[in-house]
């Protein structure tokens, strides 16, 4: 697929990818729904293309971190039931509240904001609860969920708050056999039968991330949060692939050579001239960078650096990572500015997987294409792209039977 003409560079989304991964978990988990966790733009994908995608492969939820992404959603607008679960002290929940946003409580502080805004709005409030199962992040920690329990038992009994879930985090799903799991595990247990004993029934049990959703079965209860597969990248690629699981990435990101340059043997490249020439060669510019969401961690080493598929080989980068821009070596190959970089994709011809960016820079798939920034232009393909074009109400929301449904011409 060729960037359009005239964009420099563009993350290419398909958007039948999405939803086919969703399915596949959903497939996969059985009987507990799937929320699709599309916080921090879905990971770069496009926050509401992504979401509508993800309701089409059949989640029947959607989590974010924060309320003001909830209330894009709502805006744009998706109604399915939708979680946002960081609150800061101050935060104006009425909008919310009034949208019907499930909202996360992990203290009594937050409760008592979430109880002002319910009143303030007229509403009752759709909470989860957030334990602290052993990750020592979010959730109420066990000395503090007993006294957040009858605090909320109160409210319950005067209809200020409603309790639709209970959940926490796992710290070490993707780890085979990490004994922090069971041990979460049994913390989150304990912590459900604390809550039914203070007379507050958990609602939707969930502590599954797309980890845990896959390879750990005991962890499923009621729903699963499915983050990064739900984007074709499996969270563990050390236990099996995202191709073992059946997943797609749904994320291409291609530029357009903007500069080619023959040097000589000997010439230095980019900040600091830490990459030399070893020979006569060819340098290839890549309108793409740091400021686009190219790790700097992934510039030459002296032994490895990232690599971009040019003229049917990956080529690697010639020296560091610039804000705006990359250099490549392209030997002698006979290479013209125009000729299509692609920077990382699904894998099928040849190029860089998200994967293949993180072990270069030393980090995880989540952020290499979480970090793909805003002045990268989306471009969404596949057969629910022609749905959203065509307006919200263009069959989206109706999920599909399972992944045999999404195959198929994609554009």
């Amino acid at each position: 697929m060729q960037p359009r003409p005239g964009v420099p560079a563009e993350a290419v989304v398909d958007l039948d990818a999405i939803a086919r991964n969703v399915a596949v978990v959903r497939e996969r988990v059985g009987g507990p729904q799937v929320m699709a966790v599309v916080k921090a733009d879905a990971y770069g994908h496009g926050l509401v293309p992504a979401a509508r995608a993800a309701l089409a492969g059949g989640a029947t939820w959607l989590g974010v971190a924060h309320v003001h992404e909830a209330l894009a959603l709502r805006g744009a607008g998706v109604e399915a039931d939708l979680l946002a679960w960081i609150l800061t002290p101050g935060t104006d929940l009425v909008p919310a509240l009034r949208r019907g946003v499930d909202v996360s409580v992990a203290a009594v502080w937050a409760l008592e904001e979430v109880v002002a805004a319910a009143r303030a709005s007229a509403t009752t409030a759709r909470i989860h609860l957030e334990v602290d199962t052993g990750m020592s992040r979010g959730g109420a920690s066990p000395e503090e969920w007993p006294a957040l329990l009858d605090a909320v038992a109160g409210h319950v009994a005067d209809g200020t708050v409603r309790v639709r879930g209970t959940w926490a985090h796992f710290a070490s799903a993707d780890v085979p056999g990490d004994p922090s799991v069971p041990a979460q595990l049994a913390a989150f247990e304990a912590a459900l039968g604390t809550a039914r004993r203070h007379g507050v029934e958990p609602g939707l049990r969930h502590h599954a991330n797309s980890a845990a959703a896959l390879f750990v079965p005991q962890a499923r209860y009621d729903l699963v949060r499915v983050g990064l597969a739900a984007y074709g990248l499996s969270p563990a690629p050390d236990l099996a692939t995202g191709a073992d699981l059946g997943l797609v990435p749904a994320m291409t990101l291609q530029a357009r050579l903007a500069h080619v340059r023959r040097v000589p043997r000997g010439a230095g490249v980019s900040y600091g001239l830490t990459y030399t020439a070893e020979r006569d060669t060819t340098l290839g510019l890549v309108p793409l960078g740091y400021g686009d969401g190219l790790p700097r961690h992934a510039s030459w080493d002296g032994e490895r650096s990232g690599e971009v598929l040019v003229a049917g080989a990956r080529r690697r980068i010639a020296g560091r990572v610039c804000m705006d821009q990359v250099v490549l070596d392209l030997g002698d190959d006979a290479v013209a500015p125009g000729e299509v970089a692609v920077v990382l994709g699904p894998g099928t011809r040849g190029e860089a997987t998200a994967d293949d960016w993180a072990r270069a820079a030393g980090t995880i798939s989540w952020e290499i294409v979480t970090r793909v920034g805003a002045r990268v232009p989306r471009r969404y393909t596949g057969r629910l792209a022609a749905d959203l074009a065509a307006g919200p109400a263009a069959g989206l929301a109706a999920p599909l039977a399972g992944p045999a449904d999404l195959v198929g011409d994609r554009a």
